[in-house]
Order: structure tokens, then sequence, then C-alpha cells
């Protein structure tokens, strides 16, 4: 299959601009109040507590809501786009905010209402620890971000630069004179696929390192905000919870940490990666939510047999309270994953995004749950089934079908996609590239399919099956072979928001089958039939938000 849809960010390992080795003991008691008398340490200008790192990094936080308002790394002010400060969501309101020291460690705390927020500072360190813990729906999405004064970092991701001159939909994406489409919901990147993101100029380097994602929701391949900039200036996300083309229900919990790192130009230290983040600094410092490594358990699986090895496989964890994921090796499917919250869980196996295994997993606190090797029924893999003939390969993408990598980074009606129409001839060698990646009922229903059957072929009747990745507007297919039309499938269960045109075609994978009768195909061995796809639906609009759906594969069984 040719091809990809996701382009996996770049990773080295740097370390730390200026920061000192800081020290990893376990603070022996509870913060104290006062202040250090060394160069790190904290004060308090009247309005923000103001924390010196005794690096190169001092930070203010606002005394009334918890706002970083002022980031200061070798002198340079970083904080600050369009008068806006960084913080929780787009700003808490007024908030409890309160903070303490104890020898190399400070903490600052936020309470506002159910929500409590936390930062961090270590001596000798450019990094801010952050933690967030949110307990209900009180706050409705929930992200920081922080906001970076315009003109210090190139843009050199130009496909999330959010200012151009002609707006094509909502509010939130735009089209400029050229053509090309910009919106900040374009990263190009699943959560799986980074451990950071940022700028640098080569000299500094400004990076927001996620958490480990426990608490959010939507899995290893989801795709939310992760920076965008503009006319104004910049922003870097950590989106904790987003309900943007969301499969799975809020969890709720303390996320962190995350962590705001300044380097010398080069990315973050890999110690700062999630699944390597150790933070035994912080098991003392009374953080609400807060769980120590100690209490938590670790599962590793000897093996996976009966994977198709030319696909990455993923292992994940989930409940309703945590989600966790790790790579099978490529040799013997092998996979570890530590850190994980003591309880029962579903593993699931995913060849690249698609679900082929689950079984049920439970961890214990300090303890490793060894799994015998896992084999992968092959009926659990659609892929595995003799086919007639085959479009794209079932892997839960629409990677390799016509405009299906730009779809992550741009809007459908960009200059650079390929027109939307994709009529294939099976037997041409490109029926997988020539197909569009989505169908919309507006805009391109109605695709055609010819293929032959042998006389033996045509005698019997066969399956038909089109899988989908997710869908718009209750968006489904319905299928006329010949002069034989099928009914009309109901939706399955897909997100509620738009989807295919902020750059996801994550949804939740299903497969149509239609039982095509004998009498549907043409008789005569040297005929084509044809098989039309339209989009069905009732809801919807127009154009590119009219019903859509995102598809996997196509193929008929033998």
């Amino acid at each position: 299959m040719s091809g990809s849809v996701n382009r996996p960010v770049r990773r080295r390992t740097f370390v730390l601009g200026s920061a000192a080795a800081a020290g990893s003991a376990a603070l022996a008691g509870p913060l104290a109040s006062s202040a250090s008398a060394a160069s790190f340490g904290w004060s308090d200008d009247g309005s923000n507590y103001v924390v010196d790192t005794g690096a190169n990094l001092v930070f203010k936080v606002s005394k009334t809501n918890g706002d970083l308002t002022s980031l200061v790394h070798r002198g340079t002010e970083y904080q600050g786009y369009g008068g806006k400060n960084s913080h929780v969501e787009s700003g808490l309101g007024t908030s409890t905010v309160t903070i303490a020291q104890s020898g190399s460690t400070i903490l600052i705390s936020v309470a506002y209402g159910t929500l409590k927020h936390y930062y961090a500072a270590r001596s000798g360190e450019n990094n801010v620890y952050l933690w967030t813990n949110k307990a209900d729906t009180s706050v409705s999405a929930t992200r920081y971000i922080v906001r970076v004064k315009a003109g210090l970092f190139l843009n050199d991701e130009p496909d999330s630069y959010t200012y151009a001159p002609t707006t094509i939909e909502a509010s939130d994406v735009f089209a400029k004179s050229d053509g090309q489409t910009r919106s900040k919901h374009y990263s190009k990147l699943r959560v799986i696929d980074y451990d950071y993101i940022g700028w640098s100029t080569g000299s500094v380097g400004l990076w927001i390192v996620r958490s480990n994602h426990e608490k959010t929701s939507g899995g290893p391949f989801y795709r939310s905000l992760l920076r965008h900039q503009s006319a104004d200036g910049g922003g870097l996300y950590e989106i904790l919870y987003y309900g943007e083309n969301q499969t799975e229900a809020q969890r709720f919990g303390l996320q962190g940490p995350y962590v705001i790192a300044f380097t010398d130009g080069g990315a973050p230290s890999s110690s700062l990666f999630p699944g390597t983040l150790t933070t035994s600094w912080a098991d003392s410092l009374g953080i609400s939510g807060y769980v120590a490594a100690s209490g938590r358990g670790r599962v590793a699986g000897v093996g996976i047999t009966g994977r198709n090895t030319a696909y990455a496989y993923t292992v994940g964890l989930a409940n309703s309270a945590a989600q966790y994921w790790g790579s099978a090796r490529s040799s013997d499917g092998y996979f570890s994953i530590a850190g994980v919250l003591p309880g029962t869980y579903t593993l699931t196996v995913f060849k690249d995004e698609l679900a082929v295994h689950t079984t049920p997993v439970t961890v214990t606190a300090g303890a490793t749950t060894t799994l015998n090797t896992i084999a992968i029924p092959s009926s659990n893999d659609p892929g595995n089934a003799s086919a007639i003939w085959r479009i794209g390969d079932w892997t839960g993408t629409p990677s390799g079908f016509k405009n299906a990598t730009l779809m992550t980074y741009a809007h459908p009606s960009d200059v650079r996609a390929s027109s939307w129409t994709g009529n294939v001839v099976i037997g041409s060698g490109s029926e997988t590239a020539s197909f569009p990646a989505y169908i919309w009922k507006d805009v391109n229903s109605g695709l055609l399919v010819y293929f032959k059957l042998t006389a033996a072929q045509a005698a019997a009747a066969h399956t038909l099956r089109i899988g989908v990745t997710t869908a718009y507007a209750n968006g489904r297919p319905q299928v006329t072979v010949n002069s034989w039309v099928s009914s009309i499938p109901s939706p399955p269960t897909q997100p509620g928001t738009r989807s295919l045109t902020v750059g996801s075609y994550r949804g939740n994978n299903y497969t149509f089958t239609y039982s095509v009768p004998a009498s549907a195909w043409l008789t005569d061995a040297g005929q084509y039939n044809v098989l039309k796809i339209d989009v069905v639906s009732g809801s919807g609009t127009t154009s590119y938000l009219s019903a859509g759906t995102s598809i996997d594969a196509i193929d008929l069984l033998a």
C-alpha cells in the first residue's frame, strides 16, 4: 500500500540547555512556608508570586487567578500575546493561590472550585512542572496553553498558522490567497507520535513536554491541538480533555506532570519524556490525586502471534479511569507498559490503528502483571479474509487513499488536494491511490468501482465490505451493484463534532457488510460489474459539512 497517513515526529536526544542536574531524592517532609535565601527562591510583588529557579528562568504566577503572567528566560520575556496570559483553559477566574518551598522545590497551588492546578520549580532547572486535577465537568474542555509573544520564533509549522485572510469554516479554518488552508487543528500528529512540541531558534528552544495522558480520552491515535501561530503570537498546548471528534467519555483526576521546558535550542532531554519522567521529589508535596511510582504497576507481554509483520502494532490499556499504551516489538510482539494505576483494564492490540484483539488484565500496585503470548485469531483481522478484490488495507486508517496524508493538515477544499472524484477499475494497479479517502453526500457521492468476475464467481452470492474510520453527520454508505440496491444501513456510533474538515479521520472503526445475491452479477465474464457507493444521511449541511465518511478498506470476499 502506498502513502502514509501519519508522519512521526523526528526525535533527537539533547540535554536541557543550562539546567543543572536536579536532585532525585523524595522530599523528607511537608513543604515549608518560608523562602530560601539563595538565588533559587520566590518573592511576592503584590500581584504575583515570582519564582527564580536559580538557572536562567524566572516566572510569575498571579495571586488572583493562577495565570502564568511572566516567563523570562535569559532576560527575554516570552509570555503573552494579545494581552493574554498562559493558563488552564481560557483562564480560571478568581482562585485561591498559595506558595510553599522546601529545599530544592517550590510549589504553587491554584484552587478554582473543584479544579486544582499546580506549578513546581526545581533548583537549577529551566523547567516549570505542571499538574492539573479536574474532578468534574465544572470546567468544560481542559487544556493548558502557553501564550508566546510574537516574533520570538519562526513559524516552522505553517499549516497551524491561524492567520489567513478568508474564513472558510466556523471561526477556526482559513484560506490564504493561494488556496492553501490553515487552522490550529492541523497538527499532523497523533498523541503516540510525539513526546514534546514547541519551537527553537537554534540557540533557544521553548517546549511543552506532554504528560503520560493517563487521564485524557481518545487513546493513542487521537489528534488534538498542539500549537498554533498567528499574527500576534503563538500558543503551545497540553490538551487534558478535548471534545473535538472525541471517541471516549471524559476521564477525571490528576493529569501530569507536563513540563514547560527551555533549552539551548535542542529538543528536551529524553529524561523528561512520558514513560521515563520520574518525579519522586514530588511524592510528598501533597498534590491532590498524586500517585507515586510505588503505587503503580506494570503490564508485560512476552509476545504476540498472528501479527502481519508489515505493520506496527500497539498495545493499549483502558478503563473509565485511565488509559495507557506501548509499542509491541516488531520481532516478536513483546511489550511493556509501566506506571499503570491499579485496576482492571481492557487490553487492546492494534494493527496500525485497527483493534484486532482484546482481553481483560488486572494491574496491582508495586507488581508486574506478566502475560503469556497473546494469539490474535486470524478471523479478528479482516485483512486475512480471502477477497476477489480489495481497495486499501485494513489498518483502521485511510492510509494510501487519495488525499489521505494531506487531510491531517489541510481542509478538503485546499488547493493541494487532488480531485475528490475517483472512479476506479479493479486491476488497474492504482485502485487505492485513485480512490478518495473521504466521501461526502454533497461532494463526491456516487463513486464507481468497475470489476469483472469469472463465470464461477458470478454464479454465487458474495459479501461486500466497506470499512470506515469515522463519519460526520451520520454519513454511511449505501451501495448499488448493477441494478441491485442495498438497504440503507443504520449509522454506527461516531463522534458528533467535526472530523473530516479539522484534520482527523479518527473515530470508531466500523465495517459495513452487504450480502449481494448471485442475481446481482453480470454473467458475461467479459463485462464490467459496476459498484456505486453513495453516502446517505438526513443530517449535515452542504459541501464538506454534508454527511460524510472516511474509508479504511473496501473488498469483495471470495
